[in-house]
Parts: structure tokens; sequence; C-alpha cells
């Protein structure tokens, strides 16, 4: 493991801050454990892509309601297990763990099924639907035993270590302000999954949860949550402005959108000094430390920008070989938070799904 620098201090001017060295383990290093993925669409092609290239982690089965579309997904990825439903895949013995990779509707149903066969998951964020979703899969999980994490990506990246550090030391001084942003232009399309209510659309479960994610790791719990938003044609979330307040009485300012590519950018600002993310910055991303007076102090520049996905399979084989439950990184408690704050961005913003 990288050794980090001391984060307080420049070796040539003790008076300036620098920037810590990322602590965040090498995903190459973790154990390897058998991965079966639940619904083989985009997202679960790049998070095994990032398996395949930056681990070595076993992606042994596929589940798909399609035979053929298992089975194609097998053949891209070389999947010795290709199967026609996801009971068949909780069934296969190679299996320790598995990703659900289904949209939102089904992430309650499908991973529930995972945890009753006994099976460790990792669920793509947003975790559920609704907090009372997330609460009954989090009981379930604790109750058999086995390892629940959601797919929260951003909180393992290399980067997001240095902001933990940086927060830690308290290089920024008491943090006021945290703004955050997800906006990306999706054509109106009521064939898109992300303007379909019944799948759980909207830019808030998909986009909105990186930056509402992001301000509750900094700020820790909300004090309150207030939203303004607009529709999207078929009555989905289309676009949403969040302001939140701390216990502290910080801020954070965060939108999201599927009307405009917006900058993605985050930024943490304290009485001391500020922190600057560049876009996107939810990925493998730029980090800049500034002062007070806008002069620039020190910057991480990640070693690669790509694969990103594959540090947070790391973190769940690192806890599923240490029989571990759940990871103290993006802790079940947190992921409740944050459903539970965007249950009530919802109801600010009139937006509900079929079946809640």
């Amino acid at each position: 493991m990288p050794q980090p620098r001391p984060a307080d201090v420049d070796a040539h001017d003790p008076t300036r801050p620098v920037l810590p060295a990322p602590r965040t383990p090498s995903p190459r290093d973790a154990p390897s454990v058998g991965w079966g993925v639940i619904a083989p669409g985009g997202i679960a092609a790049s998070f095994v892509e990032a398996l395949r290239v930056h681990t070595e982690q076993r992606v042994v089965a596929v589940g798909s309601r399609d035979l053929a579309r298992a089975r194609a997904f097998a053949d891209r990825f070389g999947i010795p297990g290709a199967y026609g439903s996801y009971a068949e895949v909780l069934d296969d013995e190679r299996v320790d763990i598995v990703y659900v990779a289904s949209p939102h509707s089904g992430h309650f149903e499908h991973a529930l099924q995972a945890i009753e066969a006994g099976r460790h998951v990792l669920v793509e964020k947003a975790f559920t639907r609704n907090a009372r979703e997330a609460e009954r899969l989090i009981e379930a999980a604790r109750e058999r035993g086995v390892f629940l994490m959601e797919a929260m990506w951003t909180r393992f990246l290399p980067h997001i270590d240095v902001v933990r550090q940086v927060l830690d030391a308290g290089l920024l001084g008491e943090v006021r302000t945290v703004t955050a942003d997800h906006g990306q232009y999706m054509t109106p399309d009521a064939a898109n999954r992300l303007f379909a209510p019944e799948l759980a659309g909207g830019a808030l479960l998909d986009l909105g949860v990186y930056p509402v994610s992001f301000a509750s790791m900094v700020l820790g719990p909300f004090a309150s949550v207030t939203a303004v938003g607009t529709k999207a044609f078929t009555g989905v979330d289309g676009q949403a402005s969040i302001v939140v307040s701390s216990e502290t009485g910080a801020h954070g300012v965060l939108n999201t959108s599927l009307f405009a590519r917006t900058p993605t950018t985050a930024s943490i600002s304290g009485t001391h000094a500020r922190l600057e993310i560049e876009g996107d910055f939810y990925a493998p991303a730029t980090v800049r430390l500034i002062s007070r007076d806008h002069g620039p102090l020190d910057s991480y520049v990640p070693a690669r920008r790509t694969g990103g996905l594959c540090y947070e399979a790391a973190e769940a084989a690192r806890c599923v070989a240490a029989g571990r439950t759940e990871s103290d990184l993006m802790p079940l408690d947190e992921t409740l938070r944050v459903m539970r704050v965007l249950d009530s961005v919802r109801r600010d913003l009139g937006v509900s799904y079929p079946g809640e």
C-alpha cells in the first residue's frame, strides 16, 4: 500500500499545506471471489470489463430473463455460466457474491432473492427505489449474516480517499459549503429507462444520488433538506436543485438534471481553504487544494481514469474474504440515510413510482 505524505505541510515550506497520497489498495491485490451477475445490461458490461482488466476477480455466472442475452454476455466476457433466470445464478455453487445490475425498480426484489439464498450482494446505486425497501434489505442481510453493500463506486476511488484525509486532517478549517452537480442531456424518449416511471426512472436515482451521497460523506447527517424541480414529460423527475444543511450549519448546494450536460464538478469550502474536484467528480478525477485567497496550494492527479468500478468490487471481495457483512467505506446505515434524503427530495418534487 502506498505511504501517504504528511497531510499538513510541504517539506520545502512548512507553512504550506499539501495533499496526502491515497491509501487505496490495488484492486488487483484483493482476494479472488466468484461473482454472479444479475441483469447483463450496460452497467454490468462496464463492471465486468473493469474486473477483467484490473482485478483477479472471477465472474463465473450471468443470468437474464432472456437466455440468449445471457449467453451473448457470457460469450463476450468469457463467463462459464449463462442462465435464463436469476434463480439459476443463485443456485450456482461457484457464486460467492451477486452483483445486482437491474433497473432501480428491480433492486429490492433481486437483492432480497440473493440474500435469502445466502449469497453476498453488491447492489447498483441507487440502492433501492425508497428507504422502506432499503430498510428491509438491510434487515434481511443482517438477519442472514451476509455481506451487503451499495455499489456507490465513487466512495472507493483513490481521489476520494485523498478528500477523506484532507477532511480528517482539518486542512480546510471548518467546512461551510459543499457543491456538487451531475447532469446529462438525455434525448426525450419514452423507451429510455430514465424516463420510465415503472422502472423508477428520473434524474435523482441515477444521477442525483452522486452529489447527494458526496455531500452526505462530507457533511454527515443532514439537519434539513429542501428541493425544487421540474418533471420530465413522463412524470419522472427531470431536474432537481437541492439545498441541505448539516447539524453544524454547513450547507450543501446540489443539482441533477436529464435536460443538460452540467460541469459535474464538486467543491468543499472551509474557513481556511477549499478543495475543487474536476469533472467528472464521481469518477477518477483531479483534486486541487486552493487557499482562502484563491492561490493554488497542491493537486492530486489520478494515475488512471478508466476502470474505476474495479475499486468497489475489490472492497466487496476483501470484506467477503474477511467474513465482514458491510464496508466501513460505504456502511449500510449511510446508504439508508441517503435513501431517506432521496425520498424527501421526491416528496418535494411530487414524484412517486408505480407500486411503491
